[in-house]
C-alpha cells in the first residue's frame, strides 16, 4: 500500500515510516521543513510538503494514498485544548477525502480515553465520551467521519519511550532538573502505562494492514508503572532527592501537569494483542530511563 503519514518525521511517526517501508509499503510523509524532507528521503519515503495547519496539503496527501496514518499533534501543552480542537479538524479533513472508499484512516488518541472504571485498566472496547481530557475530541471526530462512511480505527498511546524521550515523563525530568528534586504524588502508587516506540510503530503498521473499521487498539506493553518507581529512577539518574508531594503541592510543582501527575491510569492491551497478533518486545520504561543520558 501507499500510506500517507502525518507526523512522519516525529518521534513516533519516524518509527512508523521505518516499520512500513521494512514491511514493503510505500510511504508518503508529511513534513514542513527541508531537514524533514531529507530525513524522509534517507528513510526511503516520498516527501509531501505541508503541515496540519495547511488543510489543502492534508487533502492532497490523503488523495494520493491507499491508507492514511495520522500521528501529527501540536504538543504545546499550554494550548492543549486548542490543539485537541485542531486535531478534530484535521481528522475531519482527512476523512472527507476518504468518504465512499474502503481506504483506512488510522488516528491517534490516548489510553486514558478507555479508563472508565477507577482502578481498572483501560480497555479497547471502552470510551468515555464525557471524559474531562479534551483529547477525546480526536475519537469523537473519528466517530463522526466513520458515520459518514470512512474506514476509521484508533491507536491509543500510553507513555511512548526510548532512551531519548519518554512521553510526559520527559517533562517530569525537566521539572526535576529545574526544582532539584524528583517528585511523585502521595504514596506514588498511581500507575502510568508505557510502550517502546518501535513496538508502538508496529501497532500502527498492523492496524493499517488489518483495515478493521471501528477498531480501537491500545499500544501498551506495560499495563502500569508506579509513579514513585519512575521518580526514583529519575532521582538516581540526576543524583537528586526523591520526594512525595501532596496533591496541592503537586499543582505548584508540576505546573500544567500537576492535575495529571497523581492519576492512576493503567491500561490493558490484551484485546489488541489478540486482534492484531502483536506482542511487544522492546525494552521496558524503567530500563530506558536507567540507560538514558541525564546530562
Amino acid at each position: 500500500m501507499r500510506v500517507f503519514v502525518t507526523g512522519a518525521t516525529g518521534f513516533i511517526g519516524s518509527a512508523i515510516v521505518q516499520e512500513l517501508i521494512t514491511a514493503g509499503h510505500q510511504v508518503l510523509g508529511l513534513t514542513r521543513s527541508d531537514a524533514g524532507a531529507k530525513s524522509l528521503i534517507a528513510a526511503g519515503a516520498e516527501v509531501h510538503h505541508g503541515n496540519i495547519e495547511d488543510l489543502d496539503s492534508l487533502r492532497s496527501g490523503a488523495a494520493q494514498a491507499d491508507a492514511v496514518i495520522h500521528t501529527a499533534f501540536n504538543h504545546d501543552f499550554s494550548k492543549f485544548l486548542a490543539n485537541c480542537e485542531q486535531d478534530r479538524r484535521v481528522i475531519e479533513v482527512l476523512g472527507s477525502v476518504l468518504v465512499g472508499s474502503s481506504r483506512p484512516l488510522i488516528i491517534t488518541s490516548g489510553t486514558g480515553m478507555g479508563n472508565t472504571v477507577p482502578g481498572q485498566p483501560a480497555s479497547e472496547d471502552a470510551f468515555d465520551e464525557h471524559h474531562i481530557n479534551p483529547r477525546k475530541a480526536s475519537e469523537l471526530a473519528g466517530a463522526a467521519v466513520a458515520a459518514s462512511g470512512v474506514n476509521v480505527s484508533v491507536v491509543r498511546l500510553p507513555q511512548v519511550h526510548d532512551t531519548e524521550k519518554q512521553g510526559l515523563i520527559s517533562y517530569l525530568i525537566t521539572v526535576a532538573c529545574e526544582k532539584g528534586v524528583s517528585a511523585y504524588v502521595g504514596e506514588g502508587l498511581n500507575r502510568w502505562p508505557a510502550v517502546h516506540r518501535f513496538d508502538a510503530a508496529r501497532v500502527y503498521k498492523l492496524a493499517v494492514e488489518k483495515q478493521q473499521a471501528g477498531a480501537r487498539y491500545n499500544a501498551v506493553a506495560e499495563e502500569g508503572v508506579p509513579l514513585k518507581t519512575i521518580a526514583e529512577v529519575i532521582g538516581k539518574g540526576l543524583k537528586i532527592p526523591v520526594v512525595s508531594l501532596s496533591p496541592e503541592e503537586a499543582v505548584a510543582h508540576f505546573g500544567w501537569l500537576g492535575g495529571f501527575a497523581g492519576l492512576d491510569l493503567p491500561a490493558s492491551s490484551a484485546l489488541t494483542q489478540q486482534r492484531l497478533g502483536w506482542h511487544p518486545t522492546g525494552p521496558g520504561l524503567i530500563a530506558d530511563l536507567e540507560n538514558m543520558r541525564y546530562f
